[in-house]
């Protein structure tokens, strides 16, 4: 039984339109910047003769600097328009983004993706909070639904624009267009948002200090972060190799890639509003359960096929998708009614910090679990998916707790 939430709003206004659009976009580029890096993977490692594991530490920098930022950042986050606060972190990750497209080496490349994460890795708690700020509990499935459309979408326009351009110049050509494109969304940004400025009004902490320890010590909080460090482990384990998986184990020619994507994307795409809405009306946790189950199932397939027809890579890709979507999104929705107004910015922070290191210790330990055979192939990839199950079952039993605690607080 989901807990008690206010009765179900008419729908959306037209500015909450613009806003979850604009909010979509704004995911659609910080997940795109990053997720690139996995199709690109194929190709930079040759280009940069660099090994699987020094890939995943260019992979993992970000998330650590991501960390890193979301943390210095979480006392402050409750103290400011967050409107001025995501045009601030979103310009630096523009500039973090392009320094990316002009790096020739794998130095300079990895200082980029630090740069970029400490910018980055911030957007999206902004992002986050801004949706909780405007949009009322029964309608925060949907708001979650539409905005994780952006990891669809940025494999239906992103990967597969991406690929050409990396087949077309070089790898560095993608991410010099994304940051091009990035600028007309902080124009928008800076001229149609209005300031989102609600939560100041309220009784604050004076210490920013204090504020950040009072949101990490909260016992409902730390239910929350324990469980975002488990989902984001499952995930980054698997998305930095799964290019050369493709290619090597299953036989996937690397002119096909855009074509496994493209398909997966825009399925996840039909079925990312349409889990929103279940969450609202089934509720959350029922949908994140059927999420986990199907997640379970297809990652341990995932990982044991060998060389396989297209088709039906495709469609394992789209149905582990829903699942992990299936996920996903209602913990977005149930999290969102764990910390009050006035914590919101801080508590998003340190979820997000949270979730970009713990991505970079599993992109790290997937990199040493996992080796290239004398053929290319990516050997011991069944050992990661049997590792993504476990937190996955783990995390079922944190969100059940998360659940609980919440009808009672409701209750109260």
């Amino acid at each position: 039984m989901a807990p008690p939430t206010s009765p179900p709003a008419a729908g959306f206004s037209p500015y909450q339109k613009f806003v979850v659009g604009l909010l979509a976009f704004l995911q659609f580029a910080v997940i795109l910047d990053f997720m690139i890096m996995a199709p690109l993977g194929a190709l930079i490692m040759p280009a940069l003769q660099i090994s699987p594991k020094q890939f995943g530490l260019v992979v993992s920098a970000y998330a650590f600097s991501a960390g890193v930022s979301g943390f210095v950042t979480a006392g402050f986050a409750d103290r400011f328009d967050r409107k001025k606060i995501l045009m601030f972190f979103y310009t630096g990750f523009l500039v973090g983004t392009l320094w990316c497209g002009l790096a020739p080496t794998f130095e300079l490349l990895l200082a980029a993706r630090v740069f970029t994460g400490l910018f980055g890795g911030v957007i999206g708690s902004v992002v986050l909070a801004i949706a909780t700020d405007l949009f009322d509990v029964s309608l925060r499935g949907r708001v979650m639904g539409l905005i994780q459309t952006a990891f669809a979408a940025s494999q239906v326009l992103g990967l597969p624009m991406g690929l050409y351009l990396s087949n077309r110049w070089d790898w560095h050509a993608p991410f010099v267009v994304l940051a091009v494109l990035g600028v007309a969304g902080l124009a928008v940004i800076s001229a149609k948002l209005k300031p989102v400025d609600g939560h100041l009004g309220k009784p604050q902490e004076h210490s920013p200090f204090m504020h950040l320890f009072h949101t990490i010590t909260e016992p409902s909080h730390l239910l929350a972060f324990l469980t975002v460090t488990l989902l984001a482990t499952g995930g980054f384990m698997l998305m930095p190799f799964s290019s050369a998986f493709l290619v090597h184990n299953l036989g996937i020619e690397l002119a096909h890639l855009p074509t496994i994507y493209f398909f997966t994307g825009i399925c996840t795409m039909v079925f990312g509003p349409m889990i929103g809405k279940a969450a609202d009306k089934f509720g959350k946790f029922e949908v994140f359960l059927f999420g986990s189950a199907l997640s379970i199932l297809m990652v341990v397939v995932y990982t044991h096929l060998g060389t396989t027809p297209l088709a039906v890579v495709v469609l394992v890709n789209v149905v582990m998708f829903v699942g992990i979507f299936s996920r996903m999104i209602p913990f977005q929705a149930l999290a969102s009614q764990v910390p009050e107004p006035t914590r919101r910015g801080a508590f998003n922070a340190i979820s997000a910090s949270i979730q970009q290191v713990s991505g970079g210790v599993a992109s790290l330990v997937a990199g040493h679990i996992v080796t290239l055979g004398a053929d290319g192939r990516i050997e011991h990839f069944p050992e990661v998916g049997y590792v993504v199950v476990g937190t996955t079952l783990a995390a079922v039993g944190l969100v059940w707790n998360i659940q609980r605690q919440l009808q009672a607080r409701a209750a109260a």
